[in-house]
């Protein structure tokens, strides 16, 4: 399938092995007060393809800022890496969570570049970790 519409069946699909959690910042759909999406990890403009290893969930945070991003700069080194790609990389390789379980702390360029472009660690976001830090009903390190 490699149509330009994410049919109901694919997004389900993609939802399920995301086991419903942002693939980037690890937000629970089940928690969120507006739609995820599958984003196109290679955007369509760039020849991304509408199927399931050019998928992933994503909250709406994550959707909007990642938008067209392949490429962005460590902040570290100043060098152009690629963004994280949930399809080809291990999310556990690449990031960790603070002591507190918080904030999202990059362990390589890709991971540091991913967590400051896709600014995975926004008030909101670090907000509704902490109220949902002690909840049976969420685990992000699902990986």
């Amino acid at each position: 399938m490699s149509s330009e519409r994410v049919t109901q069946s694919l997004s389900l699909r993609v939802r399920a092995r995301a086991k419903g959690l942002c693939e980037y910042c690890k937000a629970p759909a089940n928690f969120a007060s507006a739609s995820f999406h599958c984003d196109h990890i290679i955007p369509r403009k760039s020849g991304g393809k509408t199927t399931l290893d050019n998928l992933a969930w994503t909250c709406p945070w994550c959707n909007s800022t990642k938008h067209t991003k392949t490429h962005v700069f460590d902040p570290q080194t100043g060098q152009r890496v690629p963004l994280f790609n949930p399809r080809l990389k291990n999310w556990n390789r690449h990031f960790r969570w603070s002591e507190d379980h918080l904030t999202i702390i990059g362990r390589t360029r890709t991971g540091r570049a991913t967590v400051e472009a896709l600014k995975l660690n926004h008030l909101e976001i670090v907000n509704l970790r902490r109220v949902l830090r002690n909840s049976t009903e969420y685990s992000p390190n699902s990986d």
